[in-house]
């Protein structure tokens, strides 16, 4: 399918989305909103893609927040179906049963820092910047960060972005934990890609239930979330991939999880 404002990439098993609007810095409008909803809806049942990286386009922005000039004429109806829109993107990305790599190479404000926290894990070029900047237009964040970024970088530092709305270095968000680790703009892609051929080598369908187990886990108590884990566990050795992985083990040979 064609789109007017992504881009979809296939390499084997890895897919890569980018948001296709560098003259606007990838900033996130209705149209695009959609077609990523549509896009995302069509990997979740792509049984041949194993690994989603999200980037943008252009060397400035990742995604550098929803399209200020479509918000300004809304009315609260309008704001609130926005916003649900925003959230039924991020959610579909939370949801995938693959992992997804946020790949932020550049400006990740706003919707772009909401769509980050959205991903599996987050790789930032040494030139990203963060941060949740809604309060300087009278709006709060509308597309979920007022909930995943306290649960990932603690409330207090989370309030302090919220509240603020500042904005921080990728050297400052390694540090509180909001992306996994920063590397140079010219190796972004390429740490991007050599990290989900490795999750690629990796037992796919054991790599997709740690995704649910740990998503679905972390919203229930301690007690539960382990008692899920275990029935998580048990559901692994009924399939070939767990023979499979622990006869390579035993033989000292690489596994071959292709088919299993």
């Amino acid at each position: 399918m064609d789109y007017k404002n992504i881009l979809l990439a296939k390499d084997g098993a890895i897919a890569t989305l980018t948001i296709n609007r560098p003259k606007s810095l990838n900033a996130l409008n209705r149209e695009t909103l959609e077609e990523m909803l549509s896009c995302l809806t069509g990997l979740g049942r792509d049984s041949g893609v194993q690994v989603l990286i999200i980037t943008g386009a252009g060397e400035k922005s990742f995604v550098a927040g929803a399209d200020i000039s479509y918000m300004q004429g809304l009315d609260p109806a309008g704001g609130k179906a926005f916003g649900r829109l925003g959230h039924a993107v991020a959610r579909t990305i939370e949801n995938l049963p693959q992992p997804v790599i946020a790949a932020i190479n550049g400006f990740a404000l706003g919707g772009g820092c909401e769509l980050s926290l959205a991903c599996d894990i987050r790789l930032a070029s040494d030139n990203a910047r963060f941060g949740q900047p809604e309060v300087n237009l009278g709006i709060i964040p509308g597309f979920g960060g007022t909930q995943r970024l306290p649960r990932l970088i603690g409330k207090g530092l989370a309030n302090e972005l919220l509240f603020s709305g500042k904005i921080i270095d990728a050297q400052e968000a390694s540090r509180i934990g909001l992306v996994n680790r920063v590397v140079s703009q010219e190796k972004l892609m390429t740490e991007c890609l050599e990290l989900a051929r490795l999750i690629c080598s990796r037992g796919p369908a054991a790599v997709r239930l740690c995704k649910e187990v740990v998503n679905n886990g972390l919203e229930m108590d301690l007690n539960r979330a382990c008692s899920y884990e275990a029935d998580l566990f048990a559901l692994c050795f009924t399939a070939g991939e767990q023979k499979e992985g622990m006869a390579a083990f035993l033989e000292k040979r690489p596994a071959n999880f292709q088919n299993k």
